[in-house]
């Protein structure tokens, strides 16, 4: 089983757009986002997704009523961190801010998300892969990212756009 990982998106439509390109053609079950989607739109957005979408609230997710609303209308997941799901035998736990990961949380977790900083980050902590993709709503073309993370092999690569 393979993951999409997005963060950040900060409504950057335009981004979001190939975002759903790219996991629809990723051969992804399921995306998850680490947090900061700012606005419905970019919910509404990334319906066109040919997979479910579950995620967590950022600290730039202040509309929360509308994000709510929106995430019920396209059948998706949004929760405050951390948001915990098991797939494929594997502990999955998500944040927004990497201030959030605690030794506690990685002992538990076989795949820890998170996102913030805008930063790719992949390494290991108490035998967790800890994973950010990094920047996403850049706008300089080459340098935005997304995630997809195999379950099987608990492998994590960027897909740069």
């Amino acid at each position: 089983m393979r993951i999409g990982v997005v963060s950040d998106t900060h409504n950057n439509l335009r981004n979001v757009a190939r975002i759903v390109e790219i996991f629809n053609q990723s051969d992804v079950e399921r995306v998850v986002h680490t947090g900061d989607i700012t606005r419905a739109s970019t919910l509404e957005a990334l319906s066109g997704l040919h997979m479910p979408l579950m995620g967590v609230f950022g600290n730039n997710d202040v509309e929360r009523d509308s994000l709510l609303g929106a995430a019920k209308r396209f059948g998706m997941k949004l929760v405050d961190p951390p948001l915990r799901i098991e797939l494929h035998g594997h502990s999955i736990s998500v944040v927004h801010d990497p201030l959030d990961i605690s030794e506690a949380l990685t002992r538990e977790s076989s795949l820890l998300l998170h996102g913030h900083n805008h930063r790719h980050i992949q390494e290991h902590r108490n035998g967790c892969l800890v994973f950010n993709p990094g920047e996403c709503a850049g706008i300089m073309a080459g340098l935005n990212a997304v995630g997809v993370v195999d379950l099987a092999s608990l492998r994590a690569d960027l897909l740069k756009f």
